[in-house]
């Protein structure tokens, strides 16, 4: 059974912590701390779900690598097609003459596409990744 009440608690850090944290609040327009404080308690507990729950999120693959790199474009395609059922759509940018982006939008469980997002972020050449995503049903 679900508890939509509200519950008040208190939270105390450093002062320096509070000021920083205070500036973010104010940068990203939240209109207190308590909802910038609830998106990172739902963040936390999303990312901590995705070991072990089946749940069904959407979102992104950031791949920053060097399209130099010997039989890379050909590993990142061959792991794309091993799991294209997550994948919805890719969309390839040139940066330079070496680098590329890629951007790869993914549905499905959210096990299954951190295992999709380790297999593309692990490969030689790939220079940055990251995975972000959202449940697709509330937490």
């Amino acid at each position: 059974m679900e508890d939509s009440t509200l519950k008040r608690f208190g939270i105390s850090m450093e002062g320096h912590l509070v000021r920083k944290f205070d500036h973010l609040v104010k940068q990203r327009g939240y209109e207190n701390r308590s909802e910038a404080i609830r998106d990172l308690v739902r963040d936390a507990l999303f990312q901590h779900s995705w070991e072990k729950d089946d749940q069904i999120v959407a979102g992104s693959i950031l791949l920053f690598y060097d399209h130099h790199k010997r039989n890379l474009l050909e590993e990142l395609t061959k792991v794309q097609h091993e799991m294209h059922d997550l994948i919805m759509s890719t969309t390839h940018f040139h940066l330079n003459h070496t680098n590329c982006l890629e951007l790869i939008i993914v549905k499905g469980k959210a096990k299954e596409i951190q295992l999709l997002s380790n297999k593309l972020t692990s490969l030689r050449g790939v220079q940055y990744g990251k995975f972000t995503a959202a449940p697709i049903e509330n937490i």
